[in-house]
């Protein structure tokens, strides 16, 4: 397999020096003198090592590593430095650099040095399965990372399990807050208990209240019956309470009542029913911002919010991306009867640098569109959704973008006709019509651009 290694140094002789030794070596090479210009290079290709220079001006060595780690952690990191700054050079390997290597370039020495990034990336990638297995990774059923911020959450969640104390989840839409909760509860000594969750933005007001509390017959208009509630089927078990924050205050105010006092009333009943339930609440919403509002009650918040529990957004723990990938890969290659060996590289690297606004429910989405639509073993790009293909970062304005004025025109073209591909919902037809050119136009573009 081809590697491709981008070399950024701002000598000139230096960069065409080491670029034509890489070169002879077998490898793809990029060169910049620019690193801003690298930067954009990484965002449009796969790439598997940078080898930069550590003092440039503009952004350092060390500014360029921070950058690409937030694209994509998979690409390597080379630091070259004067003797000088080895102290500073190891200072960048705590950030995440792989090594550095001392002016003047022993060329022996960086051809072993690249060799042996490269080995260490294939055996990776080989027993990423296999690290599946590790305890400390995958401390919990169903639960799939690698990550340091993800251990930080299951480690949180494995000491709080034991214990009956309120657990508050926090975290964007699909970041698995509901896996987190039952991590939790089957981890604890309530595991043999039901474990009961209710979607609290699903249901009105009056709703919410009987689903919570249960009911009496002849309650309201419609209860023929008595109706158990959830703190009932939850008793000696768990009650996972999804979306907290949309719990109108009037029924806050009951909910309350029932933490303090461990006891409830169904709706048109006045005889009070003793609830051992451990509870656990969940939000995507900012409950302190609500507090401040007046839209949620400063003191049902505390009572929820005894052992806080934050889920990062997948953007901000792309070490996750590869394990998650190779659960998604067998489970959903398995539902399909299809034969899928893996992703290609190039693949790899758009799903590495992807911002996955719906994280890993919208990961999975991915998965599973794209197992459905790949007609080989192997997934490659062509089999990714087409919004996986726009960059990671916010589109830079184009004026002040480095690069000839073409380059500029065509980085604009190319812009224009993702955002109108995305409202037409991928439909060249439509897609055309809002760019107001032709049908054969448009394919020939997104063939010049690599996007059909």
């Amino acid at each position: 397999m081809s590697h491709t290694i981008l070399v950024v140094e701002d000598e000139p002789v230096q960069l065409e020096a080491l670029s034509g030794f890489l070169r002879k070596q077998g490898y793809e090479v990029l060169q910049s003198a620019r690193p801003v210009e690298a930067l954009a290079l990484a965002r449009e290709r796969a790439i598997d090592i940078v080898l930069t220079d550590f003092k440039m001006p503009a952004m350092s060595g060390v500014e360029l590593l921070e950058a690409l780690k937030k694209m994509n952690p998979a690409i390597e990191v080379i630091i070259m430095t004067a003797y000088g700054s080895v102290e500073s050079a190891t200072d960048a390997m705590k950030l995440g650099a792989v090594d550095y290597i001392t002016k003047p370039i022993d060329l022996r020495q960086l051809q072993l040095m690249i060799r042996n990034t490269l080995e260490r990336k294939l055996l990776v990638s080989e027993n990423r399965q296999l690290r599946q297995q590790l305890s400390e990774r995958f401390s919990f059923e169903g639960i799939v990372s690698q990550s340091t911020a993800m251990s930080q959450v299951l480690n949180i969640a494995g000491r709080v399990a034991s214990s009956n104390a309120p657990v508050l989840i926090t975290g964007e839409t699909g970041t698995g807050k509901e896996l987190v909760a039952k991590a939790v509860h089957f981890a604890g000594s309530r595991r043999e208990k039901p474990f009961v969750a209710v979607n609290c933005a699903a249901l009105s007001e009056n709703l919410l209240e009987s689903e919570l509390f249960g009911h009496e017959k002849g309650a309201f208009t419609g209860a023929d019956r008595q109706r158990k509630g959830r703190f009932e089927t939850a008793e000696g078990g768990t009650l996972f309470l999804d979306e907290v924050g949309e719990i109108p205050l009037a029924l806050q105010v009951k909910l309350l009542r029932v933490l303090q006092e461990k006891s409830y009333e169904r709706v048109g009943s006045s005889h009070p029913l003793p609830t051992n339930v451990r509870i656990v609440a969940a939000t995507n919403r900012d409950l302190d911002a609500m507090v401040r509002e007046g839209k949620f009650r400063e003191d049902l918040f505390y009572r929820l919010n005894v052992v806080a529990i934050c889920i990062s957004p997948l953007r901000d723990r792309r070490e996750d991306i590869p394990p998650l990938l190779d659960a998604f890969i067998e489970r959903f290659a398995s539902e399909n009867s299809k034969k899928i060996t893996g992703i290609s590289r190039e693949a790899m690297d758009l799903l590495m640098k992807y911002s996955y606004p719906g994280n890993v429910r919208e990961l999975e989405n991915i998965m599973q569109q794209s197992i459905v639509l790949c007609r080989g073993e192997m997934l490659v790009c062509e089999d990714l959704p087409l919004r996986v293909h726009e960059p990671f970062f916010e589109k830079p304005s184009f004026l002040e973008m480095e690069g000839t004025f073409t380059a500029k025109v065509e980085a604009f073209e190319k812009s224009l006709i993702l955002a109108a591909l995305k409202e037409a919902g991928n439909v060249q037809t439509r897609a055309s019509e809002r760019l107001g050119i032709g049908e054969r136009h448009l394919r020939y573009k997104l063939k010049k651009y690599g996007l059909k």
